[in-house]
């Protein structure tokens, strides 16, 4: 696992968050949640990712 990786999903995580809460702030609470939901489909497209790569290593590992 990259530590790249992670780096990125933590800075996704506080923009997203940081984002939100100016939003909220600001008035616009639709907003600050669509921003929230963008930010979770990014992060978990991402790890989705990485558990493809995991299954095919499992599948490579064990000749399935």
């Amino acid at each position: 696992m990259d530590v790249n990786l992670i780096f990125k999903i933590a800075a996704i995580g506080i923009i997203t968050s940081v984002l939100s809460r100016v939003l909220y702030q600001s008035g616009k609470d639709e907003i600050a949640v669509i921003t929230g939901l963008a930010g979770t489909v990014v992060v978990l497209l991402m790890v989705i990712g990485m558990i493809s790569k995991l299954f095919d290593t499992v599948k490579t590992m064990f000749q399935l």
